[in-house]
């Protein structure tokens, strides 16, 4: 990753776990923590991806990676990765939710099975991975949970409403752990990060160039973000012992400006 504001050893000790952790912003989040001295792991379905990840991990930082092959949308897959923190660690300090799907369609054109398969892992997902982990967090040190959203789960998410619903969900369970949990010693906290053109972004919401030229005209920062700028958003939040149920945007002024979701999703829809 690039340069960093903070310590090299601000996470000395934490261990840290991320969902969706094997490619894209989620690999990113876990480097970030890795390079700041923290013991990580590393979930996704996929195991060739958690693989890749962890070599890159290893690559950047020197760290080694826990792996755990997680089925968000299963519950029992989500007790064996708490079972295996468990018993790998023992405790849990600061968990990220970064486990995600995204792809246009018009609502009138979703099935039922296109809806569920989003919102079960955003949703859903968060809900089951923050309840497996909550006893694991008790017995960690400054407990944190990030929650990743998007600046389409406050206002309308034309053409993406399956993930506008879950997100809105996540945002608002995030409020509502933040209060059931802060006595526990326990921070819940959403971050919304910018574009960033990952493989999956560019696959799923701008296959076309011209469309990620689109996207980047409606930032008035003027250009997309970087995975790793958005990972430091992360490693503060995760940090920030006063910040509670709050929802860090870092988006170069995107959702001011307006959405492009419903430009893009009528393109794609056409």
């Amino acid at each position: 990753m690039g340069e960093s504001p903070f310590r090299d050893d601000l996470f000395a000790g934490m261990r840290v776990l991320v969902t969706g952790g094997g490619t894209g912003m989620g690999l990113a989040f876990a480097t970030a923590f890795a390079a700041h001295g923290a013991q990580v792991a590393i979930a996704s379905r996929n195991d060739e991806h958690l693989a890749t990840g962890a070599t890159a991990i290893a690559t950047a930082t020197g760290a080694e990676v826990l792996t755990h092959v997680v089925d968000v949308r299963d519950s029992e897959s989500v007790a064996a990765l708490a079972a295996t923190l468990e018993s790998e660690w023992g405790a849990l300090d600061i968990l990220v939710n970064n486990a995600a799907g995204n792809f246009f369609a018009p609502v009138a054109e979703m099935s039922e099975n296109a809806w569920r398969a989003v919102v079960d892992i955003v949703l859903d997902g968060t809900f089951r991975v923050s309840r497996a982990c909550h006893p694991l967090l008790c017995k960690g040190r400054d407990a944190s949970v990030v929650n990743v959203v998007a600046n389409y789960a406050w206002g309308a998410a034309s053409f993406v409403a399956h993930s506008g619903a879950a997100k809105a969900g996540v945002l608002n369970l995030t409020r509502s752990l933040a209060l059931e949990w802060a006595s526990h010693g326990i921070r819940v906290n959403a971050f919304c990060p910018g574009v960033v053109p990952t493989e999956g972004a560019k696959a799923n919401l701008f296959p076309a160039p011209e469309m990620e030229q689109m996207i980047t005209d409606t930032i008035p920062r003027g250009r997309l973000a970087t995975a790793d700028e958005m990972a430091l958003q992360v490693l503060w939040l995760a940090v920030s012992d006063y910040v509670v149920g709050e929802c860090l945007v870092a988006d170069g002024g995107q959702w001011l400006a307006g959405n492009p979701f419903y430009t893009l999703g009528k393109l794609v829809a056409n």
